[in-house]
């Protein structure tokens, strides 16, 4: 079992979950708080709200296609020095202030 990362997600300003690389590949998580509260929405309609972790060999398409592609991927990658096939790196430094409402964080704020 390695050091693996984490990535911790919110929609607009809350916190909801967190997705983290495993033996097996990603897991991604909503809070306990975050599923008890009124206001709860899914991240996306792939990733329903359950309190069961989901677990997926590869990262899982919603937070996928949050990363940038084409020039901006070529930009961001270049400009961190992150291989281009590290989506999880990739995620960590692109989608920090996204257009969208999810936004995708290194530690928990």
């Amino acid at each position: 079992m390695g050091d693996f990362r984490k990535a911790y997600v919110y929609i607009r300003d809350g916190f909801v979950g967190v997705l983290e690389e495993t033996d097996e590949g990603y897991s991604f998580c909503y809070d306990p708080n975050y599923i008890k509260s009124e206001n709860a929405v899914p991240v996306s309609l792939t990733l329903p709200i359950q309190s069961e972790s989901f677990i997926s060999r590869t990262l899982f398409s919603f937070f996928d296609g949050l990363i940038p592609e084409g020039w901006l991927l070529n930009i961001v990658t270049r400009n961190w020095k992150i291989p281009e096939n590290d989506r999880f790196a990739v995620l960590l430094v692109a989608c920090k202030d996204p257009i969208g409402n999810v936004s995708i964080k290194e530690e928990c704020v």
